[in-house]
């Protein structure tokens, strides 16, 4: 019985380490490539391990297009999603755990089911209405479909219903109007899963590709992600600048997941269990 439990740890730990190197790989493919020379990192069969680590990739990289430009722009994308999205998921998740109306319910089974429709299917519905809005190529077509959640509202909602009534009901009692008690009560107490909700919406926000793609045209307006684009030219791609960029956009993130993964786990679960 012993050697059949040892076994199958051996086999999970095998398993695991498999995926994990499966998943570490196209990160070390990158960064290995933001350290090639042109040669090298177009050669087959590929090296894997360059004869001269090539640093200075970086800072051309970093000078070959107007990247503090396109930092800036990522930032006020972030910062201003994460403000707008937070304020909006806090206001519905009180709404949909706490006051009591006509439909409640069904509201927020249809909301749920919305989850299950892909955000391709919803691109040109965004897209037309950013353009009938006159908000094409601006930092506004970056930032306003995306101010709401109805995954973040689902967390938040559920940490929400896990507070006691009889809470609400004495600040109730004391005088304290729903406003009040939400945000002096309610959002301190559910910090835990706000946190999540930033960390995941920053993340989300900052790697976003595909939807600056369709509403930027300009370099001006251009985000960190869309910047890749400069390093695609007539005469060809420099893969060696573009994998050291790469690196440089995704570094931030991946800090800030090690850091913060046990933070996300945790208010992901705790949110998803309750209620």
């Amino acid at each position: 019985m012993m050697k059949k439990i040892k076994l199958q740890n051996a086999l999970s730990y095998v398993v695991l380490t498999i995926g994990a190197l499966i998943m570490v790989f196209p990160f070390y493919w990158m960064f290995i490539g933001g350290l090639k020379s042109a040669s090298e990192v177009a050669s087959f069969p590929p090296v894997w391990w360059p004869s001269k680590l090539m640093f200075e990739n970086y800072k051309t990289a970093w000078n070959y297009a107007p990247f503090g430009t396109y930092l800036v722009n990522s930032l006020i994308t972030v910062l201003s999603s994460i403000t707008v999205t937070t304020f909006t998921t806090i206001i519905a998740a009180f709404a949909f755990s706490r006051l009591k109306w006509k439909g409640r319910d069904t509201v927020l089974t249809l909301l749920l089911a919305m989850m299950m429709v892909p955000f391709e299917m919803l691109v040109i519905t965004n897209y037309m209405t950013i353009a009938k809005l006159g908000l094409i190529d601006t930092k506004w077509a970056l930032i306003i479909p995306f101010t709401s959640s109805i995954f973040y509202t689902y967390i938040l909602r559920n940490f929400f219903v896990s507070i006691s009534d009889s809470l609400y009901n004495s600040a109730r009692i004391d005088g304290c109007s729903n406003w009040k008690y939400l945000w002096r009560v309610m959002v301190p107490i559910a910090r835990p899963s706000l946190v999540t909700i930033i960390l995941l919406n920053g993340l989300a926000s900052w790697n976003s590709f595909m939807w600056p793609l369709l509403v930027v045209n300009s370099k001006v307006n251009r985000t960190l992600p869309l910047g890749l684009y400069a390093f695609v030219t007539e005469a060809g791609t420099h893969f060696e600048l573009m994998m050291a960029a790469s690196t440089l956009i995704v570094l931030p993130a991946i800090i800030l997941f090690l850091f913060a993964r046990k933070y996300i786990v945790q208010g992901v679960a705790r949110g998803g269990l309750k209620g």
